[in-house]
């Protein structure tokens, strides 16, 4: 239940078209419902602008595809199951058929595309993984994001190619192993935000991408912002609400320049 859909039920009150007794009916299950083993957050896209996501690991298929039904049955925007066992988006799928599945994530009601630019580059193919959840994450929520792949600091010209890409993109997500040094590269050759997210990548002493989680916390280019190992999630779940922030500010720029006139 988002926060175009409180605006128009109240509008919807205004005009008469919905009771004060039916709308209290649609709001009675904020600000969460309680399934018995889980709670689910109906409140969070008001709060946060993202919808609660159900998180696979450690849940049964059947409290999977409950929770997903659970956030179905409310208006809003999309449904994410993500780190889905095979299992678990089966049971989810059958009984929700309209969920795209992606590897471990499926996809409820995504959002309609937005303008907004967003590149998503991975260091190697072996990061790849981690930047596909990143990639899908961002498409459910309407980012359509550019793909730079196998584009690390080993052969960096291939980085230093893109570089107008990069300078004029919206926001960046770097995916990077081993020693992390791309998203060094890269925090300097845009003025757009970069989240950088190490990955489990590469050989004994990269720590299983504690190395890169280091590397990229003590990176020399200012402002690059660091997600924990693997969270190709976290980071694209930074990047809406960047954007969303963004077009927030530039919306009452433009209010606040109109009233002026």
């Amino acid at each position: 239940m988002d926060e175009a859909f409180v605006r128009q039920l109240m509008a919807n009150v205004r005009d008469g078209t919905v009771t004060p007794d039916d709308a209290v009916r649609r709001l009675r299950r904020l600000p969460f419902a309680d399934l018995g083993f889980a709670r689910v957050d109906h409140h969070r896209s008001l709060r946060q602008g993202m919808a609660e996501v159900v998180y696979g690991p450690g849940k049964s298929p059947s409290q999977c595809a409950a929770i997903v039904g659970e956030l179905l049955d409310q208006p809003g925007g999309p449904v994410l199951l993500t780190r889905a066992s095979a299992e678990q988006a089966a049971t989810a799928v059958d009984l929700f058929p309209e969920g795209e599945r992606y590897d471990t994530t499926v996809v409820w009601r995504a959002a309609p595309p937005r303008p907004e630019r967003v590149v998503l580059a991975a260091a190697g193919t072996a990061d790849l993984p981690v930047a596909d959840e990143c990639g899908v994450v961002l498409a459910a929520h309407g980012l359509a994001p550019q793909r730079l792949n196998d584009v690390g600091v080993a052969g960096i010209h291939r980085i230093l190619a893109e570089a107008e890409v990069l300078a004029s993109a919206d926001a960046v997500v770097v995916v990077a192993g081993m020693e992390g040094a791309l998203a060094s590269v890269v925090g300097g050759l845009t003025a757009a935000p970069v989240v950088a997210v190490p990955t489990s990548a590469g050989y004994g002493s990269s720590l299983e991408g504690v190395t890169a989680l280091l590397a990229m916390l003590s990176s020399c280019a200012a402002g690059v912002t660091v997600v924990g190992v693997d969270n190709g999630f976290g980071a694209a779940c930074a990047v809406v609400r960047m954007v969303k922030l963004a077009k927030r500010v530039a919306s009452e720029a433009e209010l606040s320049g109109a009233s002026d006139v």
